[in-house]
Parts: C-alpha cells; sequence; structure tokens
C-alpha cells in the first residue's frame, strides 16, 4: 500500500450533464464546456475532453515565462504551441507530443531559453511529467527580436 502521499488533499474536479453529449466541467470556482465529436452527437459547445494539449501548453508556458523572469530576460511575449498524434485505434491515446515556444523579446539569450525549457519539461511541469510517460514529448523553440526604442 502506498502510504507516501495518504496526508496529501486531494485535488477535485466535477463533470454535470447539460444536454446531449455537453457537459459542464468545473474545477474549483471555474466552469470549462466540454462535449464530444458531432458524429457521437456532439454539438460543438466545447472542446473533447480528451484534448491535453491546453493543459499542457498551458503548463509549460508558465513555467517558462516564470523562470526567464527570474534570469531576468526581456520577454514581451510568448506563445506555446502543442501538437499531439494519436493512435488510429481505440483508445486512441497520444502517441507522441512536440512542443513549440515562439518567444518575443529583446537580447533573449538562447541559452536560458533552453535552460528554462528543459526545467519546465523536467522537472516543473506536472502535465508534461505525466503524459511523457506514455509517449514522447519533443521542444523546439523560436526567438524573436523586438527592437529597442
Amino acid at each position: 500500500m502506498d502510504t507516501e502521499n495518504q496526508n496529501q488533499e486531494l485535488e477535485s474536479a466535477s463533470a454535470t450533464l447539460m444536454d446531449g453529449m455537453h457537459f459542464a466541467g468545473a474545477i474549483d470556482s471555474f466552469r470549462i464546456d466540454l462535449d464530444a465529436d458531432a458524429s457521437v452527437g456532439g454539438v460543438g459547445a466545447g472542446p473533447q475532453p480528451h484534448r491535453l494539449l491546453l493543459a499542457m501548453a498551458s503548463c509549460t508556458a508558465m513555467d517558462v515565462i516564470s523562470i526567464l523572469r527570474k534570469k531576468r530576460q526581456l520577454v514581451s511575449g510568448l506563445c506555446v504551441q502543442v501538437q499531439g498524434s494519436r493512435a488510429d485505434q481505440h483508445p486512441k491515446v497520444y502517441t507522441r507530443f512536440e512542443v513549440f515556444y515562439r518567444v518575443r523579446g529583446t537580447n533573449i539569450d538562447p541559452r536560458a531559453l533552453e535552460r528554462s525549457i528543459e526545467l519546465s519539461t523536467t522537472r516543473y511541469c506536472p502535465v508534461i511529467g505525466l503524459l511523457r510517460k506514455v509517449a514522447p514529448v519533443t521542444t523546439r523553440y523560436e526567438i524573436e527580436e523586438e527592437a529597442m526604442c
């Protein structure tokens, strides 16, 4: 029996049927609409629940911007795009992920960005930590230089 995590507070989420295949997801005081694909009765009321890509993108984006700021990098913009491939057969799990970081700023040090990405993907982002156990995660980045006024 695993006793290491017995004293940790459990996180919770719920999904409540609204209509058809449309569910209202709730996490803390936030609501997220979820829906199925149209081929199984969805009506486009929200993303499909298995679409973990947004969780991965936002998790690593928050890590990377935080680390870059601590490294005193002059970042004026950050966009993280995640692409994932899924298996053809049910349960159609993800088979690979690619994370692309687009950073805009002045004199961004590529080594600082690389280290920030490395720390996020290997130490801090729990979404990547979980998903990399089932599928490889690759990363790449682009720096857009912004001229100083």
